[in-house]
Order: C-alpha cells, then sequence, then structure tokens
C-alpha cells in the first residue's frame, strides 16, 4: 500500500515541490492550503502522516496541530512541521503543539522524502515501527 501523505501548505511553489517528491517515492500526497480544508481532509483520508507548515491562513499551524491531536481518530498520526520558523524556541512551540517533529525549511530535496517516510508505519509502506 502506498503511504498517505497530506500536505497542509499556503505556497504553491512548495506545495509543488514536495509533491513531487513525495509521489516520485511512491506516496500519495494530497494538499490543502489552509488549516481549516487541512483538518477536513485529514478526517476523511486518514493519512499516514501529516506535513503542516504554520505560516497557513486562516488557522496557524499550532492551532491546526492542537485540533488535529483533539481528533481522537487523528491523535496517533504523525505530524511534521515543515517550515521556515527557525528561531529560538520555536522547534519546541510547534512540538508543544502537538507535532512530531520538525523540518526547516529550505527543505533538501536529497533528504526530505526520506525524513518524512520515516514516520509512515511498515504497514503503509514506510520505515517506522508500527508502535502507534
Amino acid at each position: 500500500m502506498r503511504p498517505r501523505i497530506l500536505v497542509i501548505e499556503d505556497n504553491a511553489q512548495n506545495m509543488y515541490l514536495v509533491r513531487y517528491l513525495l509521489e516520485m517515492n511512491g506516496c500519495e500526497v494530497a494538499g490543502a492550503e489552509d488549516g481549516p480544508t487541512g483538518i477536513a481532509l485529514a478526517s476523511g483520508m486518514s493519512p499516514d502522516v501529516i506535513l503542516l507548515d504554520i505560516q497557513i491562513p486562516v488557522m496557524d499551524g499550532y492551532a491546526v496541530a492542537k485540533a488535529l491531536r483533539a481528533n481522537p481518530a487523528l491523535d496517533a498520526v504523525p505530524i511534521v512541521a515543515v517550515t521556515s520558523y527557525a528561531m529560538a524556541g520555536d522547534r519546541e512551540r510547534i512540538l508543544a503543539a502537538g507535532a512530531d517533529d520538525y523540518i526547516e525549511k529550505p527543505i533538501d530535496p536529497a533528504r526530505f522524502p526520506s525524513q518524512v517516510l520515516a514516520h509512515v508505519p511498515r504497514s503503509s509502506g514506510g520505515m517506522k515501527e508500527d508502535a502507534r
């Protein structure tokens, strides 16, 4: 089964690059441009991993992470923040909001797919043990 990745990202160029890299590595990718759309899409598609930008319209990534964690059906889905927020305390703040990991932008195209797939359970085609 192909890993299902939800990307919540409002920048079209970033979305294109992420989608391209993940699809080239066998993933099924869905995208949302804002928080509420991403939350609704996550509820309907049961993603294996959610990639979440922090600076998105309507709801910021912190609020989106908290909302996803409040949904029992999505609570165990890994959330990886993919963001340009790189100041002291930014990583800790998004992890405290519910993210499992943090990838700083600009992403490294050579490493990015493996960084994401490390969060996918083995049963979905990823590298992670089914520990959730």
